[in-house]
């Protein structure tokens, strides 16, 4: 299962089952059905996305410290981050705010 985020403001962001399920769940969005993030709902969609961001880079670094003091292996270096995935969903998240028009998935 595919989700293809949309607007008016930029190309669709399409983006396999698992992450899109996360990024839906990490706004708070049920990533069953259809949805919509309103214009007036971006700046904290954006905040909340960079906070998941932070998170789980701060996450990393201590899995690396840890693993440092272990002399153990540390994490995969090439393991695609939270990051890395929803950029595109947030560029397509400020073109739509600078709009003023949503974003819609699944209708």
């Amino acid at each position: 299962m595919l989700y293809r985020f949309k607007s008016k403001a930029g190309g669709d962001v399409v983006m396999l089952q698992p992450n899109g399920k996360q990024l839906l769940e990490i706004l708070g969005k049920d990533p069953a059905g259809p949805g919509i993030i309103l214009p007036e709902q971006m700046p904290g969609a954006l905040q909340t996305l960079r906070d998941a961001v932070f998170e789980e880079e701060a996450e990393l670094q201590r899995e690396i410290q840890e693993a440092l003091a272990r002399d153990d292996d540390t994490p995969d270096p090439d393991r695609i981050t939270l990051r890395v995935r929803v950029t595109p969903f947030i560029e397509l998240l400020q073109y739509s705010m600078r709009e003023n028009t949503p974003v819609t998935w699944g209708v």
